[in-house]
């Protein structure tokens, strides 16, 4: 080998070393790209996610707060006064009449409607889970409840803590179907 042609090969190898380096450099940047448009296409579903999730929670918190007003307004139409009776009606004896009761007073009458409305039905007797009823019981439920279809469930002793009563059950699957029908796609 010539003194001349040895560094034209280091010149080569440089060159080539140059070459791969510029190549490897070019890959690395290109990965670079692809990692930004990723992590940006998943910060963007993330972003959706989160708004989703904020909607869905102001949705629900506008379904309790509109249950909750909706209540309120039931429970305020059953408080009855003296003054309502006697702007509805023009004698004790027409309001006796209407709400068929036998009272001696506009006080008296008062008070048996709203301890009327006041009494609520809340049974003590929570079947324990798999508990077995008597043929006995159902029937008398049966006869309780003729011409209209009902379905027995039994609940477990955690979730009868929740709901003691089938009034309780039936508005928390109510308020389920319409959280799941309004997000439903």
């Amino acid at each position: 080998m010539s003194k001349k042609s040895l560094p034209t090969m280091q010149k080569q190898g440089k060159a080539r070393l140059g070459d791969q380096i510029r190549s490897i450099a070019d890959r690395l940047k290109q990965e670079t790209d692809v990692q930004i448009k990723v992590t940006s296409k998943i910060l963007g579903a993330a972003a959706q996610i989160a708004e989703n999730h904020d909607r869905l929670i102001i949705e629900v918190v506008d379904m309790v707060e509109s249950d909750l007003n909706l209540e309120n307004q039931k429970s305020q139409k059953h408080i009855y006064t003296i003054d309502i009776l006697k702007q509805q009606f023009k004698t004790l004896r027409d309001a006796k009449a209407h709400f068929n009761l036998k009272v001696s007073s506009w006080e008296s009458l008062v008070n048996k409607l709203n301890a009327a409305s006041c009494q609520t039905t809340i049974t003590q007797n929570k079947p324990q889970s798999n508990q077995a009823f008597t043929d006995n019981h159902v029937k008398n439920v049966e006869d309780n409840y003729n011409n209209i279809e009902k379905l027995i469930v039994f609940l477990e002793p955690d979730v009868a803590e929740m709901f003691p009563n089938s009034e309780a059950v039936n508005e928390g699957l109510r308020f389920l179907i319409r959280v799941a029908s309004k997000n439903c796609f």
